[in-house]
């Protein structure tokens, strides 16, 4: 892959029987509510490390293949920002009762 820097990283998972994209995209809703960093692209919108390049966000997308039951989820984030570097000043921030994205770039 010709890119400088990032990661994207592609899950696989079996559905419950019968559940339904609306119920992914849901969950995936109820899970990053309160999530400044995290971009939910949505069902068949799939990410590259192009829309996370320097920022501290990670962008997920999804796809359903309800025939076969099964659930594809890509990520990509900017791993030198999003790394350990933006993680250790996201949790000083927690840490010190700052604002979770003060000094982040998004």
């Amino acid at each position: 892959m010709p890119i400088d820097r990032g990661l994207l990283c592609t899950l696989s998972a079996r559905l419950r029987d019968g559940a339904r994209a609306g119920e992914v995209a849901a969950a995936f809703g109820d899970a990053y509510a309160g999530a400044p960093f995290v971009r939910l692209l949505g069902e068949g919108t799939l990410p590259s490390t192009s829309d996370v390049r320097g920022s501290n966000a990670c962008a997920i997308g999804w796809t359903t293949e309800a025939p076969h039951g099964r659930l594809v989820v890509c990520a990509a984030f900017d791993n030198l920002v999003k790394g350990a570097a933006g993680q250790a000043v996201q949790n000083l921030n927690l840490m010190s009762g700052r604002p979770e994205d003060e000094g982040l770039p998004r």
